[in-house]
C-alpha cells in the first residue's frame, strides 16, 4: 500500500475538496520530480475514474488518440476506442461516459497530468476543457476535476490568470514544494536509510527535498557514497539532470540557465539591474518574465531588504541541486567513488556550504521561529546590505536573515556551517559588532536587536561569545 510522506497541508484541502458538495477544480504546480502525480494518485486511490497524462512534444492527433486509449481503459472497453477528431468531440464522450456509468451520490475524480503538454499549437485543447467545464462539469456536485502541471508560468497563464471561460473558475491552487528537512528524515526513515541529521543536511545541501531524487538513496550508504554515485558515476541520475530539467520546464530555457548561472556566482544575490547586466539582456518585460517562472518554480527567491521596497528585490538562487550541479557537478574531472569525500577540505567546498546551508536555513524560517519561540509573532523576514561611498573608508556590512518582529524586536541571524561547534574568534566577533553596529546605524532602529546564530552544532562557550550571541539555533531544530 503506497503511502504519503509529509504533504499535511495539501492533503488537508484535499479532504475539504473531496468531501465539499461542489464540483472542484483543482489545479496543481511545482517543478518536475516534485511528487504531484503520486499525490494524486495516491490520495484518490479509490476516487479516481478517469486519468490522462500529456505527451511531450505530441500532435494533437497522439494527443487525441492518447485521450482515447484513457478512456477505453477507463470504462473497461475489450477494444480500443476509436480516437475523435477534435477536443470538443473527446470531451463529450467523456461527459457521456461521467452520465452513463458512474454513480452521481460518490465523489468522482478525473485526473489530467501534465496538463499543459496536452496544449499543442491551434488544437483548441485548452477552450475545449474550458467549455465542458463551465457547461457540463460544473453541474455535477459530485465531480473533481484535478489538473496538474510542471511548468509552473504555464499553469499561472494560461489557467489562473486567463480571461476566458476559466476566469476564476479554478476553486483550488497547490504549489507543490520540495521536502523540507523533518519530511526528508521521514521519507528516508520510511525507506529504511538510516542516516543521522548531519548525514541529511549533507544530502539536502546537494539535491534538495526532492522527492524523486531521494527515492535513489540506498539504505546502508553515507550520504557522501550517495552523492558519489549519484552525481559522479557514469549512470548517476543526477549527473546530466540539469540540462534535462530546465528544458522541460521552460520555452528558450538557455535564458533561464543564464540566469541561475549568474546567481550560482553570486551567493549573495542579485538585484533584477544586476541580473540583466550580468546576462547580457535588455530592459523590459522579457527579463521579469524570466525571472516570474523561475520564482514560481522554485529555483529562484526574491527577498525584499529591510527597509526597502519589492522593486529593489534581491534574487538568490535557492535550489540546492542546481547549486551543486555547477559548483561540482559540471565540468568534474574526477568521478567515480570517493570523489565527493576527496572534496570536503577544498575552499570550493567551504564556499559552498556556507551558501547552501544559508538557503536551507531560509527555507526553514518557520523552524527558527520555532525555535525561538517566536512562531506567534507577527514577524517579517528580510536581508540587509549596506555599501559605503568609495573613499569614505568606512566598512560595509550584509544580513542574510533578519526576523523584523511585531514586538520591537529583531534578530540578526548569522548561518555558520560547520563539523563541530563553530568558535568565534577575535576576527569575527569585531565582524559580528560591525554588523550590529552598521546596521543600527544606517537604518536608525529603535528595536532591540538579539545577534542570533544558526549553526550546526552550536556555538562554543568562550569570551567573544558571552554577552554577543543572545540566541542559538542549532541543526536539529530545523528537522521540527
Amino acid at each position: 500500500m503506497n503511502v504519503i510522506i509529509g504533504r499535511e497541508e495539501e492533503q488537508e484541502i484535499l479532504a475539504r475538496k473531496l468531501d465539499s458538495s461542489s464540483p472542484e477544480l483543482i489545479a496543481i504546480y511545482g517543478r518536475q520530480r516534485i511528487g504531484k502525480t503520486y499525490l494524486v494518485r495516491t490520495y484518490f486511490e479509490k476516487e479516481i475514474v478517469f486519468e490522462m497524462t500529456g505527451i511531450h512534444g505530441a500532435t494533437l492527433a497522439d494527443q487525441l488518440k492518447n485521450f482515447s486509449l484513457a478512456l477505453g481503459q477507463a470504462i473497461k472497453s475489450p477494444a480500443p476506442l476509436a480516437p475523435t477528431d477534435s477536443w470538443i468531440e473527446a470531451f463529450y464522450d467523456l461527459d457521456r461516459y461521467l452520465l452513463d456509468q458512474l454513480d452521481s451520490n460518490k465523489p468522482a475524480v478525473i485526473f489530467f497530468d501534465e496538463f499543459p503538454w496536452i496544449q499543442t499549437p491551434r488544437s483548441n485543447f485548452l477552450r475545449a476543457f474550458d467549455h465542458w467545464w463551465n457547461s457540463s462539469g460544473t453541474k455535477r456536485p459530485n465531480l473533481k476535476a484535478v489538473i496538474c502541471g510542471s511548468a509552473a508560468s504555464w499553469m499561472i497563464e494560461r489557467i489562473f490568470n486567463d480571461r476566458g471561460g476559466l476566469h476564476n473558475r479554478v476553486t483550488q491552487r497547490i504549489r507543490l514544494l520540495p521536502f523540507t528537512l523533518g519530511e526528508t528524515e521521514a521519507y528516508l526513515k520510511h525507506t529504511g536509510a538510516a542516516l543521522d541529521h548531519y548525514q541529511i543536511l549533507q544530502l539536502y545541501m546537494a539535491m534538495g527535498g526532492i522527492p524523486y531524487y531521494l527515492q535513489h538513496v540506498v539504505p546502508g550508504e553515507s550520504a557522501a557514497q550517495v552523492i558519489d554515485r549519484l552525481c559522479f558515476t557514469e549512470n548517476g541520475i543526477l549527473k546530466t539532470e540539469f540540462k534535462n530539467l530546465y528544458e522541460s520546464l521552460f520555452t528558450n530555457s538557455e535564458q533561464h540557465e543564464k540566469v541561475i548561472r549568474a546567481l550560482a556566482k553570486k551567493g549573495k544575490g542579485l538585484t533584477r539591474q544586476e541580473i540583466i547586466d550580468e546576462c547580457g539582456f535588455t530592459t523590459g518585460g522579457g527579463t521579469s518574465k524570466i525571472l516570474k517562472e523561475l520564482e514560481e518554480s522554485g529555483f529562484i527567491t526574491a527577498y525584499i531588504p529591510f527597509g526597502k521596497t519589492v522593486n529593489e528585490s534581491i534574487f538568490k538562487l535557492t535550489d540546492e541541486y542546481s547549486l551543486f550541479y555547477q559548483k561540482f557537478i559540471e565540468g568534474a574531472k574526477a568521478t567515480g567513488a570517493a570523489t565527493w569525500l576527496r572534496q570536503a577540505n577544498t575552499a570550493s567546498y567551504i564556499s559552498w556550504s556556507g551558501f547552501s546551508f544559508e538557503s536551507v536555513c531560509h527555507k526553514h524560517a518557520l523552524q527558527i521561529k520555532k525555535a525561538l519561540g517566536i512562531e506567534g509573532v507577527l514577524t517579517e523576514e528580510s536581508g540587509w546590505r549596506y555599501y559605503p561611498q568609495k573613499g569614505s573608508g568606512e566598512q560595509g556590512a550584509q544580513i542574510d536573515m533578519l526576523l523584523d518582529r511585531q514586538d520591537r524586536c529583531i534578530n540578526i541571524c548569522e548561518m555558520k556551517f560547520a563539523t563541530d561547534e563553530f568558535v568565534i574568534d577575535k576576527k569575527y566577533a569585531a565582524e559580528l559588532d560591525n554588523k550590529v553596529n552598521v546596521f543600527r546605524r544606517e537604518t536608525g532602529t529603535k528595536k532591540v536587536l538579539f545577534l542570533t546564530m544558526i549553526t550546526t552544532y552550536g556555538v562554543r562557550k568562550n569570551d567573544y561569545y558571552t554577552g554577543r550571541v543572545l540566541k542559538e539555533v542549532v541543526m536539529k531544530d530545523l528537522f521540527r
